[in-house]
């Protein structure tokens, strides 16, 4: 599998905190449904791990995505050659069993309610 959004429109950069942030922006639709209890999880997650790693965010999510089982390839697109750069010692993180399973647990979906008859 290549995942195409891989940095979900931005999302994962942690360039946008709150919708409000996002929505003077073009992709404001596509990162309204990241604006979740899940997606807020993912960035905290994120967020801890990069500080730790001395890394960026968006290079977290690559490394991450990038051990995932069948996945071939992220595809994250640079509008720069400043962000390619930024995004490219994504392919060298290596994240320890710890970062991977914070980061595992953060994107977790919560299981649904029992629903009663």
């Amino acid at each position: 599998m290549i995942p195409y959004f891989s940095l979900a429109s931005g999302f994962l950069t942690g360039k946008y905190r709150s919708q409000a942030e996002a929505a003077s922006r073009p992709r404001a639709q596509m990162l309204k449904k990241y604006f979740d209890q899940r997606g807020l999880r993912i960035l905290s997650a994120l967020e801890q791990v990069a500080k730790r790693l001395n890394a960026t965010q968006a290079q977290v999510a690559l490394a991450w995505l990038m051990t995932r089982p069948g996945i071939t390839a992220p595809i994250a697109s640079a509008t720069s050659p400043e962000q390619l750069k930024e995004l490219l010692p994504a392919t060298k993180l290596g994240l320890d069993t710890s970062a991977l399973s914070l980061l595992d647990q953060a994107s977790a979906y919560e299981a649904e309610p029992a629903r009663t008859a």
